[in-house]
C-alpha cells in the first residue's frame, strides 16, 4: 500500500518514517525544495531522538522517499495524509486553515482513483466536512473519503508515541474509508493497541478535549504550587500523594514554568474559540489562558526576586530554553518572555541548551551562548533552570560551585533535591517549596 503525506513538519515527518516502518511505501511531499533535498541527504530538521535511524533506515530500505511533486506523489496512493501547520489566527485566536484548504484544492483533480483524504493536522470540529466540500467544488467528480486521525504525539518521545500509542483515533463516515484506515493501522492493532472509530466531528473534537484537559491539570498543579510555598507545604509530597490516587495519576502533574510548545498554546485557545462560535461557556480554559500567560511572565519577576530585587548589572546563567526536554523546540517557552525581561532589568544573560540554541539565535539577541552549561554558569549571580535535561539532573555541584560567581540556583523545574543542593553549598530556591539557604 502506498501512502502520501503532505508538509514534512514535526507530524508530517514522524508520521511518514513511522508508517514507512510498518512496511508500507511512503511518499513524504513539501513545497519547500531545500528542505527535501536536505531530507534525501539524510539531513533530519527537527530534534527529535531516534527520528533519524527510523528515517534513515527506511530511506535506505527503499521505503521512504521525499518529493516537491505532488501529482506523482499522489498517484496509486490509498490515503493522502494532510499534515501542514494549522498556526493560530491573531484576530480570532483559532486555527488556521488556509493550508489544509489549500492542499484540498491542489489534490482534488488528481483523485481520479479512490484514496482516503487524512486529516492529520489538529484542526476544529467540523474540519472535516468542510474539507470534503472544498475538494468537490474543486473536483466534483473525485473519488474519495475523508477520514479524521489525530495525532497524540509528544515532543522528545514522539517515535516511541506512534509506535506504541495508547490508542488511535480514526474519524470516519463511511465503512469504506473505515476499512482502509483499519489496514493502515493493522500492525499497531495486532498488537492489541485500540483503535477507536468515531464519526469525523468527535474525532476532531477528542484531540482539542485531551489537550486541554492535560494544558490545565499543569495549570492546576502550578498553582497549588504557589499555595504550597504560601502555607509551608511541599509540592512534591502533595503531588505524590495526590497522583497515587487510580483516580488522578501522576502524569501532567508537576509544576514548571508554565505550558509552552506548538500545541497546548495553540489548542486551548482554539477550543475557547470553537465554543465561542457554538455559544457554548468554556470559562474554565478561559482562566487557563490567563493564568498560563501570567506563570510565564512571573519567571523573571521570581528570578529578580531570589536576587534581592536589585538586578541590574547582574549576570545570569540560563539552563535550556527549549520549552520541554528532548527537543529543540522554543515555541512559547518561558524563555521567549523571561530573557527579554530579564535583559530590559539590565541583565547578562549566558545560555546553554543541548539542542535549542540555534533556534534560540534566531530570536534572542546579546547572549552569551555557551558550549556546555560550565560555560554558562561562569561568574554568574545566579544559575536558572528552565528546561528539565537529563543533563542538568546530573551536574557536578562541586565543579557548579567553583565557575559561578555566587552559589545561587533558581530551579523552574524542581530538578534537584535540596539538601543536595544545599548541602554542596548553594542557596537554593524551586517551585512549591520554601527556599533553602547554603548550608
Amino acid at each position: 500500500m502506498k501512502i502520501a503525506v503532505i508538509g514534512t513538519g514535526y507530524v508530517g515527518l514522524v508520521s511518514g518514517a513511522c508508517f514507512s516502518h510498518f512496511g508500507f511505501e511512503v511518499v513524504c511531499v513539501d513545497q519547500n525544495a531545500e528542505k527535501i533535498k536536505s531530507l534525501e541527504k539524510g539531513v533530519i530538521p527537527i530534534y527529535e531522538p531516534g527520528l533519524d535511524h527510523v528515517i534513515l533506515e527506511n530511506r535506505d530500505k527503499g521505503r521512504l522517499t521525499f518529493s516537491t511533486d505532488l501529482k506523482s506523489s499522489c498517484e496509486n496512493a490509498v490515503a493522502i495524509f494532510i499534515a501542514v501547520g494549522t498556526p493560530t489566527d491573531e484576530e480570532t485566536g483559532q486555527a488556521d486553515l488556509t493550508s489544509v484548504f489549500e492542499v484540498g484544492r491542489q489534490i482534488a483533480p488528481l483523485l481520479k482513483a479512490y484514496a482516503v483524504v487524512v486529516i492529520k493536522s489538529t484542526v476544529p470540529v467540523g474540519t472535516a466536512v468542510r474539507l470534503r466540500d472544498v475538494i468537490l467544488q474543486t473536483n466534483p467528480h473525485a473519488q474519495f473519503d475523508i477520514a479524521s486521525n489525530p495525532e497524540f504525539l509528544r515532543e522528545g518521545s514522539a517515535v516511541e508515541d506512534f509506535l506504541h500509542p495508547d490508542r488511535v483515533v480514526i474519524g470516519v463516515n463511511t465503512k469504506k474509508a473505515e476499512t482502509v484506515m483499519r489496514q493502515l493501522y493493522m500492525p499497531l492493532s495486532d498488537q492489541a493497541v485500540p483503535l477507536v472509530i468515531t464519526s469525523s466531528a468527535s474525532a476532531e473534537m477528542i484531540k482539542y478535549t485531551a489537550n486541554c484537559y492535560l494544558a490545565m491539570r499543569i495549570g492546576f498543579v502550578n498553582q497549588v504550587s504557589d499555595l504550597c510555598e504560601a502555607v509551608g507545604a511541599d509540592i512534591a509530597e502533595v503531588a505524590l500523594g495526590v497522583g497515587l490516587d487510580k483516580r488522578i495519576g501522576r502524569h501532567y502533574f508537576a509544576p514548571g514554568p508554565g505550558i509552552g510548545g506548538s500545541c497546548f498554546p495553540k489548542d486551548t485557545l482554539a477550543m475557547v474559540g470553537i465554543a465561542q462560535d457554538h455559544r457554548v461557556s468554556m470559562s474554565i480554559i478561559e482562566e487557563f489562558i490567563v493564568a498560563n500567560d501570567k506563570r510565564r511572565e512571573d519567571v523573571a519577576h521570581r528570578v529578580a526576586a531570589a536576587l534581592g530585587g536589585d538586578v541590574r548589572g547582574k549576570k545570569i546563567a540560563i539552563f535550556g530554553i527549549a520549552f520541554k526536554a528532548n527537543t529543540d523546540d522554543i515555541r512559547d517557552s518561558a524563555a521567549i518572555i523571561a530573557i527579554p525581561s530579564l535583559q530590559d532589568m539590565g541583565c547578562a544573560i549566558s545560555i546553554y541548551d543541548p539542542a535549542a540554541m540555534e533556534n534560540g539565535k534566531t530570536l534572542f539577541k546579546n547572549i552569551k551562548w555557551c558550549d556546555d552549561l560550565y560555560e554558562a554558569a561562569q561568574d554568574a549571580d545566579v544559575v536558572v533552570v528552565l528546561t528539565e535535561w537529563k543533563e542538568f539532573k546530573d551536574v557536578d555541584f562541586a565543579v557548579l560551585k567553583s565557575k559561578v560567581g555566587v552559589p545561587l540556583i533558581v530551579d523552574f523545574r524542581n530538578l534537584y533535591l535540596p539538601e543536595i543542593v544545599t548541602q554542596a553549598g548553594f542557596t537554593y530556591h524551586s517551585l512549591g517549596r520554601a527556599a533553602k539557604a547554603a548550608q
